[in-house]
């Protein structure tokens, strides 16, 4: 590790945590309530948890990260993989199964792609952009947006998660009463510094 550029694994740490707990919450989530929704037009609970994991793969993929082309040769092996009119490409959701066992997957490969990235990139890396066009402006997004934008899309959804799966009765001691943060850091001792 270059001491100049520090690995993205020590910036980002404690996203590992946030994943380890959505992945209890899948485990905690009887199958029934993965159908529940808020209303007629919000995702289920199984909706959010698939799209947590499945749209990580449509940005990691936009910034080239490492193990996000294996995924998404995953998805053209299941014809989930759909090329839109402004040439961007992305996961075809609705063509996933909502099952403990599919969520489980998902979850855990996806964080295997994230994991990689973090483990490979330097905050150097960060700088790096792309392009991307949306709504008919072309932007030059850089790997840190990409990267605050999917962490962020965690956290925003696991708060939905949280919210609906309390609703229904279902203690989530992880995700409701820890915030999903699972990292502790590491004990003082008599040489730590307190300022």
């Amino acid at each position: 590790m270059d001491a100049a550029s520090p690995l993205l694994n020590h910036v980002f740490e404690g996203w590992e945590g946030f994943n380890t707990s959505l992945l209890h919450t899948i485990e905690l989530t009887p199958a029934e309530a993965l159908t529940y929704r808020a209303a007629p037009e919000m995702r289920s609970v199984g909706e959010i948890m698939r799209h947590i994991s499945l749209g990580r793969i449509n940005w990691f993929h936009r910034m080239d990260a490492p193990g996000s082309e294996e995924l998404v040769e995953q998805m053209q092996q299941r014809n989930a993989w759909k090329t839109d009119a402004t040439g961007h490409h992305s996961v075809v959701e609705s063509d996933f199964p909502i099952t403990t066992a599919e969520l489980t997957h998902w979850l855990q490969a996806t964080w295997g792609m994230v994991e990689q990235t973090l483990n490979q990139w330097t905050v150097a890396d960060l700088f790096q952009t792309y392009r991307h066009t949306y709504w008919g402006q072309t932007y030059a997004v850089s790997r840190q947006w990409t990267l605050w934008r999917i962490m962020c899309h965690d956290i925003y959804h696991g708060g939905q998660l949280t919210i609906l799966l309390g609703s229904q009765g279902i203690d989530l001691p992880e995700l409701a009463s820890l915030g999903g943060h699972l990292t502790e850091p590491p004990l003082a001792d008599a040489h730590t510094s307190t300022g």
